[in-house]
């Protein structure tokens, strides 16, 4: 048997388990033990599901040597606590929801527990998701394992920090304005939001905020995304949406060679500021895409600000349609946005959809000249636990300025993806998004990958692991 590092990227872990030099109960264990010793500073997991995990790791021993392929082989996985789990809590980070145990699986939950993952948790979101950072409501602040005064980001902030500090290999998280995206870009991971419908929201709904939602992996690598992505992608019989399969599975776009391409670059909005640093990390970003050579090319568009009135819209909205039975009880930000969302009406909603759509294909005919489009993540740097918003009334007024380049994908349904691009002067992760074409996640992964091959990460280490090494 090998030693266990935390940061073994997911495939590896696969491939040792596979070949016995690794057992999954020990695996299991192993991480168990430092979420045991680091959640507690993180705060990345809600519920720990160690007798799960123990279960799910003999079960995978019991069926190796047998001829049955699993996909993910004893590597050990969280699930956001929005997603339903069977006879685990599912709490939304919400009091109203407290006890609440669902009495059937998402479909992506049994997809990785057959796949021969090992459920590890559930990770902490903000209250039914709908803070950008992951405080508020009932489940931990999860804190940013570079630096544990500022927020992971949210809502998947739990997911991304638990990847980010070595607590789990691989996170399933939800995105419904950036909400993978932006905890992965402040905490220095991969996250990436896939294609409208990649991904089935069965067998609970068919989308999620008028189809501005979705899941999707976050991970220390490309490659590992890839991973996850072959396991959660695939409709289910019924779903609204069935975006076309890519011809090979998804990992194989890690190792597939890139052309040169022709690639958009936004740079600015009109809804607020970019942050110094998270410029300079921009422009360096795209230089490394030039000595690629990739074409970049600046582009006349700001689709933050085309869709910044259907988003604040369908995303209240989303929020308002949850059943709470105490509103008294729910955190003043988020309470904030029911009550916008629960002012619109159905009609007024409906047409909200129809403008989302058709604006949506403005922007997606616009970038049709592109094989991809580059953005920074989100305008700044991750904030400090606490300070965002400034006041509960103006959480409205302030999340867009923050967010302008992440919540577009959400409404044309493009797959995006953060990678980490650099760090701000205090020593926080910024990322670089790359949005590809509709239904274009093989060709976006190639992208990812080659940029990641050109500026490794895979060394780094946030100062959370260096001072609790295991």
């Amino acid at each position: 048997m090998i030693a266990l590092d935390p940061y073994l990227e997911a495939w590896e872990l696969r491939e040792l388990i596979r070949r016995k030099e690794l057992r999954p109960r020990e695996v299991a264990e192993f991480f168990l033990a430092r979420i045991e010793r680091l959640n507690p500073l993180l705060g990345s997991y809600m519920t720990i599901t160690a007798d799960r995990a123990i279960a799910d790791a003999d079960r995978i021993e019991s069926k190796q040597g047998r001829g049955i392929d699993l996909p993910l082989c004893g590597v050990p996985y969280s699930l956001k606590d929005l997603t339903p789990t069977r006879g685990i809590r599912t709490t939304l980070g919400s009091e109203n929801y407290a006890n609440s145990i669902p009495p059937e699986d998402a479909v992506i939950a049994v997809r990785l527990r057959d796949a021969g993952g090992i459920l590890l948790g559930k990770t902490a979101t903000p209250e039914f998701g709908g803070r950008p950072t992951t405080e508020g409501g009932i489940c931990p602040a999860a804190r940013n394992p570079w630096n544990l005064e500022y927020n992971a980001g949210g809502s998947s902030g739990g997911a991304a920090a638990q990847v980010a500090a070595g607590l789990g290999p691989i996170a399933e998280g939800s995105d419904g304005g950036g909400s993978i995206r932006g905890p992965a870009s402040n905490c220095g991971v991969v996250g990436l939001k896939p294609s409208r419908g990649r991904l089935t929201y069965a067998p609970h709904r068919g989308e999620a905020w008028g189809g501005f939602a979705t899941r999707g992996p976050i991970a220390r690598s490309v490659r590992d995304v890839a991973m996850m992505l072959d396991v959660l992608a695939g409709p289910v019989v019924g779903d609204p949406y069935w975006p076309a399969a890519p011809a090979r599975p998804f990992s194989e776009a890690a190792s597939t060679p890139v052309p040169k391409l022709r690639l958009a670059a936004i740079a600015e909005t009109a809804l607020g500021p970019i942050d110094p640093d998270v410029a300079a990390s921009f422009e360096s970003a795209c230089a490394a895409m030039r000595e690629l050579g990739h074409r970049v090319e600046p582009i006349a568009l700001d689709p933050g600000a085309m869709l910044l009135d259907c988003a604040r819209a369908l995303i209240c909205v989303g929020i308002a349609a949850i059943p709470i039975a105490n509103l008294e009880t729910v955190d003043p930000v988020v309470r904030e946005m029911y009550a916008q969302g629960k002012r619109l009406s159905a009609a007024d909603y409906v047409n909200l959809v129809a403008v989302m759509h058709n604006t949506a294909r403005t922007i997606v005919q616009a970038l049709d000249p592109f094989d991809a489009l580059l953005t920074p993540t989100m305008t700044m740097p991750p904030m400090r636990n606490g300070s965002f918003p400034s006041r509960p009334d103006r959480y409205l007024e302030e999340l867009w300025s923050w967010i302008a380049f992440e919540y577009p994908a959400n409404a044309t349904g493009q797959p995006a993806i953060t990678l980490p691009a650099g760090f701000s002067r205090i020593g926080l992760p910024i990322g670089l998004q790359i949005i590809g074409r509709p239904a274009g996640e093989f060709d976006l992964i190639s992208l990812a990958a080659q940029y990641e091959t050109a500026r490794p990460w895979d060394l780094l280490r946030p100062s959370v692991a260096r001072n609790h090494a295991s």
